[in-house]
């Protein structure tokens, strides 16, 4: 049977305590086309129950019996992949080939790193007569986005199952199916009682309930710095630790001595990507001021011909922004960019000329950018690139770290030596050099306000562990 109008607690489908439901909009043509149950204060209440009474005997389990269970997750996950991907691909907009290629693909890429990572993970260490070991943290609580669903569901519950701890998952509201298919691959690999509960709804209701939730030992938001913020004034009463990932603007440093031809179109596509809704998103390009020219020729001559369309259509690149909040703002950014004095290359404000309905945006790039502009400050989390020009690698670093944010940075250099001097002055969680394959070893996580704490590999599962030292446990 279906479960959207259900919530998953206790290892069970079970029916939410209040009525209220919400519609899920498809964005590509601004209709609703499923709709799910919201969940209220007593479903949290219900949900951290089941997790605070599992927690015990799932912290105790062997590593082996975690082991186990998350392989049987992987095989569960794989035979829905592809009901995952075209599900992704109709709720939060992102074309077919990205949707099962990478929207998808993450979650098998994570929980495969995962999986290695448990197999070696050290708990237990003896220094001297002291025993330093690293036990669950117990309850956590979870609260994801919609621009990249399962990879942020798996980057908490993949190191959650590892460490031994029980959690409650809130998904977007947004995008909330790909995590009710992800909660019945849960339920098909045998997850025991209570391990894992996903009740949906809105942030705040469902979202404050359980960071204020005094049976929640942690939470694990993924989303904007502004929301980040209400949920760690919320937490904060029972100081519950709080593992954020946020926002982010970050730079993008083209070298005097990089391919530039190379480096602004691969540079133009990262933006473009998902139509420019990921958080470490390149949005700020910088160029030699002699160089900014060809530059921004080299940007319209990528930009333009990128197909904006339907996600299932055949050669489309960007589909559709999330939702008609999301697109409102981009459009007003775009606007704020024209009227503070930034060269307009292309794209700009409305939907292309022969898309009349959907959440569609125009691939826009801006020239000329100076670092005071809107465009440059905000994250606009949409397909916009701001190019802006400099004139020494002193004055670009300064520049490229004066954010309030500070997830990452990516680095341009025909000089590798010079790249990484570069790359060491960067105030970010993660310097990109040469656009470098992707690295699901790597740690992911910000500076400043772009979070605390980091996600992927053993970097992540430290994150739902908690130190304890034992002195004296051995012989002098």
């Amino acid at each position: 049977m279906a479960h959207e109008l259900q919530f998953y607690i206790d290892g069970e489908w079970v029916q939410p305590s209040g009525s209220r439901t919400l519609g899920v909009i498809d964005p590509s043509n601004e209709e609703p086309f499923a709709t799910i149950a919201l969940g209220e204060q007593a479903d949290v209440d219900r949900a951290v129950a089941a997790a605070r009474a599992a927690f015990p005997a799932f912290a105790a389990t062997s590593r082996e019996e975690r082991l186990a269970l998350m392989r049987r997750l992987l095989e569960a996950y794989k035979a829905r992949y592809d009901d995952i991907a075209a599900t992704l691909s109709r709720e939060m907009g992102a074309p077919k080939d990205l949707a099962h290629r990478a929207q998808a693909g993450m979650g098998t890429a994570h929980l495969g790193k995962m999986i290695e990572t448990l197999e070696n993970y050290a708990f237990e260490e003896l220094r001297g007569t002291t025993l330093i070991a690293k036990e669950p943290i117990g309850v956590v609580g979870m609260i994801t986005p919609w621009n990249w669903p399962i990879n942020q569901i798996m980057c908490k519950v993949a190191p959650a199952l590892a460490a031994g701890c029980t959690m409650v998952l809130k998904p977007s509201e947004i995008a909330p199916l790909n995590a009710i298919i992800f909660a019945e691959a849960m339920h098909e690999a045998g997850v025991p009682k209570g391990v894992f509960n996903l009740v949906n709804g809105d942030g705040p209701t469902v979202g404050e309930a359980i960071a204020r939730h005094p049976g929640v030992d942690m939470v694990s938001f993924t989303g904007s710095t502004r929301a980040g913020i209400l949920v760690a004034k919320a937490a904060a009463d029972t100081v519950k630790r709080v593992h954020q990932e946020l926002g982010g603007k970050s730079a993008n440093i083209i070298l005097d001595d990089a391919d530039l031809r190379k480096s602004v179109k691969l540079g133009v596509e990262s933006v473009m990507r998902n139509s420019g809704q990921s958080c470490n998103a390149p949005t700020r390009m910088f160029v030699p001021s002699a160089l900014h020219d060809e530059a921004v020729a080299i940007a319209k001559a990528v930009a333009e011909p990128l197909k904006v369309g339907a996600p299932g259509a055949e050669g489309t690149w960007l589909g559709p922004v999330v939702s008609e909040t999301q697109y409102n703002k981009i459009q007003r950014l775009i606007e704020a960019g024209i009227s503070e004095g930034a060269d307009l290359v292309t794209g700009g404000p409305g939907r292309p000329e022969d898309l009349n309905r959907g959440y569609y945006v125009r691939p826009t790039v801006f020239a000329n950018v100076t670092d005071e502009m809107t465009i440059a400050r905000e994250e606009i989390f949409g397909p916009v690139l701001s190019i802006l020009p400099y004139k020494s690698d002193e004055e670009v670093i300064a520049r490229a770290n004066d954010t309030p944010y500070g997830l990452a940075s990516y680095v341009q250099s025909g000089s590798i030596e010079r790249a990484r001097k570069v790359a060491a002055k960067m105030r970010s969680g993660n310097v990109y050099i040469n656009y470098p394959a992707w690295d699901a070893g790597a740690p992911f996580g910000g500076y400043k306000q772009s979070g605390n704490g980091r996600e992927y590999a053993d970097f992540g599962l430290d994150e739902f562990l908690e130190i304890k030292g034992t002195v004296g446990y051995a012989a002098a």
